[in-house]
């Protein structure tokens, strides 16, 4: 028994390192297997931040041209704005002229008629003047007493054809 004992000890120890080595070779395979997990993970989270980071570019670029394109029309409503108040100003301007030349032509206009009505009242005046001196010459009068206005004439409007509508055909007679 005593012989065999050492080599029983030094199987079991070497049975034990076995053990040992084996437990530490499937550790290691695991921790292998994990780390390939953790770079296969890795390198999906890195292609995704590179995808991430090319969007984020893009999308800056966008932001950057809307951010361009709103400043430009910012501008075209700055400067429409002010030509639209240059138009009102132009149109006021303009409003105020023409009601000007109205009232003149309103108080030309008066003034016509009431210096037509003078006139008028001054042909009374003198025809009855011309009458009174008729009578007390004895006179035959030129005209009866019955003096008629002649009545104002209207602008005649220019009477337009009816055209009849054709199929369009043109009669070269």
């Amino acid at each position: 028994m005593a012989p065999s004992v050492p080599c029983t000890r030094a199987a079991a120890a070497l049975r034990m390192k076995q053990i040992a080595l084996d437990n530490q070779d499937r550790t290691i395979r695991c921790l292998r297997a994990q780390l390939a997990t953790e770079r296969r993970g890795l390198t999906a989270t890195k292609k995704e931040l590179e995808e991430t980071q090319v969007a984020l570019e893009a999308s800056h670029k966008v932001i950057a041209g809307l951010t361009e394109i709103d400043l430009s029309m910012y501008k075209k409503i700055e400067r429409m704005k002010v030509k639209k108040q240059q138009v009102r100003a132009n149109h006021m301007e303009c409003h105020q002229k023409f009601q000007a030349r109205i009232h003149e032509a309103e108080d030309s206009m008066q003034a016509q008629h009431l210096l037509i009505e003078a006139l008028v009242d001054e042909k009374d005046s003198l025809l009855q003047t011309i009458h009174g001196l008729q009578e007390a010459n004895n006179a035959p009068a030129p005209f009866d007493g019955d003096w008629e206005e002649e009545p104002e004439e209207e602008p005649e409007e220019e009477e337009i054809e009816d055209i009849p509508l054709g199929e369009g055909e043109i009669d070269d007679e």
